[in-house]
């Protein structure tokens, strides 16, 4: 039986000798057919990974797209529109893989009523801390409440086959028809780290009426890099903290109810400026009020960002594609 084709498709930004190893891994996968598109938006390589990428390039295992700006959503954007997978699978330029990491992800599209598969994150970073030995079965009920569920999902840990309210956008595929058929794009105006960006699209994927089903055994290592990724500004910025708080409302403000809302943004303020669990960030009073100041700055923006939206959709990048 022929296999679907799976469009791979790997944003990258600043990375060098991790981003080699992700496409290394990419090309050994044992997956019988599949595409590989690179989304580049770093302004100068090393020597070493611009000889890597060309010779990738110039003997057909990837296609190699050089941009000049800088974002998460809009490189997502840009290889869907360029990809011709029945399958389109996320990953981000700082993971290894096992060669079974594609099949593992196709298998679940034999179910019609699946139309997104969330694989599992070994956070390197997570597991040094935890020991790797923090498991669960099942997400709690509230892991679905698009509320508060933000607070109870955690992948890594959860090590049984389930549905699921959002996946990882290092770690994520959907039916193509969900771009070719339903329209959804990313959403351009998630910057800094783009987080939210996923659960953004997760939460309008729920209108195509597909499942987004959760597998441990399509997993992936992400190395998290400090430096790097598809970061559109630099992650010790001021900017980027406003952003970071930007993004959780613009998402709740898009996607939830009133009340879900209310929920959700007391949630980011329990954990992301008073630092409670599961952030647990640092008590000082100092930090509390510096933390509460970006809160507010990034409700404010946010708003700002709603009110433009009345005339301007945000998705700059794939406007300069057409």
């Amino acid at each position: 039986m022929n296999k679907p084709l799976i469009s791979v498709i790997v944003p990258t930004y600043r990375r060098e000798e991790v981003l080699r190893d992700t496409l290394t891994d990419v090309l050994a996968q044992n997956y019988p057919n599949f595409e590989v598109l690179v989304v580049d938006q770093t302004p100068e390589h090393e020597p070493e990974t611009d000889i890597f990428l060309q010779q990738l390039a110039d003997s057909k295992k990837i296609q190699w797209f050089r941009l000049k700006w800088a974002s998460l959503p809009g490189a997502r954007n840009y290889a869907v529109r360029r990809s011709l997978g029945e399958i389109i699978v996320f990953i981000d330029d700082d993971v290894r893989l096992t060669a079974d990491f594609l099949a593992a992800h196709e298998c679940h599209y034999q179910n019609p009523k699946v139309g997104a598969v969330a694989g599992r994150v070994f956070d390197r970073m997570k597991l040094s801390d935890s020991g790797g030995d923090l498991t669960i079965d099942y997400l709690p009920p509230e892991a679905m409440d698009a509320g508060i569920a933000w607070y109870y999902i955690d992948l890594v840990h959860t090590i049984k086959p389930q549905q699921v309210i959002s996946a990882r956008g290092c770690n994520m595929s959907f039916r193509g028809e969900v771009f070719r058929q339903y329209k959804l794009t990313f959403d351009e105006r998630f910057k800094g780290s783009a987080v939210r960006e996923e659960s953004d699209f997760c939460l309008r994927f729920r209108q195509t009426g597909y499942q987004i089903w959760y597998d441990p055994d399509a997993y992936l290592i992400h190395l998290g890099e400090e430096a790097g990724g598809c970061h559109d500004i630099s992650t010790r910025s001021a900017e980027y903290q406003i952003f970071l708080y930007h993004n959780h409302f613009l998402m709740g403000f898009k996607n939830l109810t009133f009340f879900q809302a209310l929920r959700f943004f007391y949630r980011l303020f329990d954990c992301q400026v008073l630092g409670h669990p599961p952030c647990n960030k640092s008590g000082s009073i100092f930090k509390t009020i510096v933390r509460l100041s970006f809160y507010f700055l990034g409700f404010i923006s946010a708003v700002g960002t709603l009110f433009r939206s009345l005339w301007d959709d945000g998705q700059i990048y794939s406007r300069q594609d057409f």
